[in-house]
């Protein structure tokens, strides 16, 4: 008959649950894992799945009990570094939306929105096509494989039970945010400025021969130059998706680890 000790059941659930909450949390926030098309079982499996993959390589296990105060305090601590690394992934993928809305307005079609059931706001049409074609080569590059890599090693970089971080590292994770204005910006550049002359010279036109319509000229014309432009963008899309993720690794990376390096004690 086998028996099983309280010792070695607490054993179990420790090298199990406290792994588990930080996967989870990576899952709940990535924009890959935690798209709401992806039902919660298959999230919950699939975190249950790594963390059994994980567990037999992790660095042993602080000695608290679960129930308790500081047990409930490790659980939380584990959900927010995975939700902080999910977030910097957010954000990554987000860039592309901001190029959409960007490019949408210029080109005239702030009013082609729908409404998305992933983020529960109207989206442009326009940002979601680059949203998808985004997601796409995330899988496409295996970047979802690199994210994986880096949160088994964020195991030995953050060890379980640390109980403080360093408060930099959260606001390197909302300074990194400015990254979806400034990427974002960058990527639709060519469209906006060609568009922004275009709009000039359709205005100039208006003054020096008012009997124009503009309107009827101007739309036509933004949404033409407007999507031969977008063709052309199309074709270096790779290359600048390929150092966005680069650089969404590398801050995924770096908030590791800042949250490793502890602050001098007081």
């Amino acid at each position: 008959m086998v028996e099983v000790t309280f010792a070695q059941l607490h054993g179990w659930l420790v090298a199990f649950l406290w792994p588990f909450a930080r996967i989870t949390g990576l899952m709940l926030s990535s924009p890959v894992w935690g798209h709401s098309g992806v039902p919660r079982q298959v999230k919950i499996a699939l975190a249950g799945a790594l963390t059994m993959v994980i567990a037999p390589i992790l660095p042993p296990m602080p000695d608290v009990p679960i129930v308790s105060w500081q047990g409930l305090g490790i659980l939380a601590e584990q959900l927010l570094i995975g939700a902080a690394m999910g977030l910097v992934m957010r954000v990554t993928l987000t860039v592309v939306q901001a190029t959409g809305e960007f490019i949408g307005l210029q080109m005239g079609l702030a009013f082609a929105t729908f409404f998305d059931p992933s983020s529960g706001t109207n989206m442009m049409v326009l940002s979601r096509l680059l949203y998808m074609i985004t997601l796409l080569m995330f899988l496409a590059f295996g970047v979802h494989l690199v994210v994986l890599e880096v949160l088994a090693d964020s195991f030995r970089t953050l060890p379980i039970g640390m109980g403080r971080f360093d408060p930099e590292a959260f606001m390197m994770l909302a300074r990194y945010g400015g990254t979806i204005f400034s990427s974002g910006m960058l990527l639709a550049l060519p469209l906006v400025a060609s568009l922004l002359i275009i709009n000039l010279s359709l205005g100039i036109l208006n003054r020096a021969a008012p009997q124009l319509t503009v309107f009827n000229i101007g739309f036509p014309a933004s949404l033409t130059v407007g999507i031969i432009l977008l063709m052309v963008l199309m074709t270096d899309l790779d290359r600048f998706l390929e150092r966005l993720f680069d650089q969404g690794v590398g801050a995924l990376r770096g908030l590791l680890e800042m949250l490793a390096s502890l602050p001098p004690a007081v």
